[in-house]
């Protein structure tokens, strides 16, 4: 009986790593038509809602979906990085990622999440 119930603990062990390799990082973009007036966002997996806090912000800031997984944030005023941004996950809940993109963001450049969806 012991053997068995090892060999039922591997095989659970097992189907969590397949499980957890599956996952894919989620990734934020600084698409080409950011500056410092305007963000815009592309992830590599499809999210339902995108916002963004500035630093010292006290409100969430809603960006528009403009395109396949871009999203965009367009500003009178400068914009104050480094940001944290919230999103929520199709067919989940809400997600924080604090500080995610920096204040010196550039375009072009990708910043990883730490969540795997």
């Amino acid at each position: 009986m012991a053997s068995m119930s090892s060999f039922r603990l591997a095989v659970a062990a097992a189907a969590l790593l397949v499980i957890g390799s599956c996952a894919t990082e989620l990734t934020f973009k600084v698409a080409e038509g950011s500056s410092a007036t305007s963000l815009e966002l592309v992830t590599n997996v499809a999210i339902s809602e995108v916002e963004v806090k500035e630093k010292g912000g006290k409100d969430w800031v809603g960006l528009k979906e403009s395109g396949s997984n871009t999203w965009t944030l367009k500003s009178e005023a400068p914009l104050k990085g480094p940001f944290s941004v919230r999103f929520l996950v199709k067919n989940g809940g809400y997600r924080v990622v604090d500080d995610v993109i920096p204040e010196s963001f550039t375009a072009g450049s990708e910043y990883k999440s730490g969540i795997q969806l």
